[in-house]
């Protein structure tokens, strides 16, 4: 069985390019991302991708989760996915941004769970991810519309 967390869709006063370029800045993550606060990856197709995550119980401290990038379309699609990292668990990220207008996009993220112990994480963390990605979204419009105000 597969399950699906899915953020808010947000809007963005930006042209999709200039959301891709914000979006895969990971050194400045730090500065604007509430949910992601660290990433490490070379963005290339089938090496790791290793995301520092607060911990989902609230508690001080990160952890991270080393998940390996198999999609990169700019500016339209990032996906990586968990390969042989969790045994009985898989799961695949997609980031997906559309250009709606000129100077406008729309950007979406999900995470699909699968494998004998998604049910059991999606009970258990289900929650914590969708608040983390509706406040990644949240914070990617308000990042990149103020950064391509100012330009």
């Amino acid at each position: 069985m597969r399950y699906t967390v899915e953020s808010v869709t947000v809007e963005i006063g930006a042209p999709s390019e200039f959301v891709w370029d914000v979006l895969i800045d990971y050194r400045r993550y730090p500065e604007w991302n509430p949910y992601t606060v660290e990433v490490a990856t070379t963005l290339v197709v089938g090496e790791p991708i290793d995301l520092t995550l607060p911990n989902p119980d609230g508690s001080p401290g990160t952890f991270v989760n080393r998940e390996y990038i198999r999609v990169v379309d700019r500016p339209r699609l990032l996906r990586y996915d968990t390969g042989e990292e969790m045994p009985g668990m898989f799961a695949v990220r997609d980031q997906w941004i559309e250009q709606l207008a000129p100077a406008r996009c729309s950007y979406v993220t999900t995470d699909t769970f699968s494998g004998e112990h998604a049910a059991w994480v999606m009970e258990k963390s289900g929650p914590w991810v969708k608040a983390g990605f509706d406040s990644v979204a949240e914070a990617l419009r308000v990042r990149a519309e103020q950064l391509w105000a100012a330009r």
